[in-house]
């Protein structure tokens, strides 16, 4: 529906039976670009497919708790500040917006654009472009949509391939929102 790159995705998967939040082991937003490069290097992930799989926040959105700590950084870009503090300061639960501030509706490299200019909303999205770590992977898929559509639908498919359920291992679902 936003575009983005087309990969062919495995069939045939065997599900698990148990899922528990507690079992995910993705890093959070306030995580370090090491933190995180850690979380994806053991699944057997890289740093470029860790960079380029966090570029999914171009079609994202998040809510207040999961930022408002970061309403005084410094490595904000000041209006983007002002603008998220509105957002809020709102008197209705905990609001969202967009993680992509600019084309936060389409499958594209404006992310990586948007984080270089200090633009990045979750405090890991913003490490990305300022850890010298992940920066150079950030400026080479702000200037490159082509390249980051290619790396994204490679990654995918190897996240995918992670923890096959194989065996007796899960089961082959009737219905893939419940269990046999």
């Amino acid at each position: 529906m936003a575009g983005g790159p087309r990969y062919d995705v495995a069939t045939g998967r065997r599900d698990g039976v148990v899922s528990r939040t507690s079992d995910v082991a993705l890093p959070g937003p306030g995580s370090t670009v090491s933190a995180a490069q850690q979380a994806f290097a053991a699944k057997g992930m890289s740093l470029n497919e860790m960079v380029t799989l966090l570029g999914a926040h171009t079609v994202g959105f998040a809510h207040c708790s999961f930022f408002s700590d970061r309403l005084n950084d410094p490595n904000m870009d000041p209006a983007l500040r002002a603008k998220l503090g509105r957002v809020c300061r709102s008197k209705n639960g905990d609001p969202t917006t967009f993680l992509d501030q600019n084309t936060s509706m389409v499958f594209d490299n404006e992310f990586y654009k948007q984080i270089i200019l200090k633009r990045g909303v979750l405090f890991i999205d913003q490490q990305l472009a300022l850890d010298p770590l992940s920066s150079g992977l950030v400026s080479g898929f702000a200037g490159n949509d082509a390249a980051f559509e290619r790396s994204f639908a490679d990654a995918m498919v190897k996240m995918g391939n992670i923890g096959v359920l194989v065996g007796s291992d899960g089961q082959i679902r009737k219905n893939c929102r419940i269990f046999n």
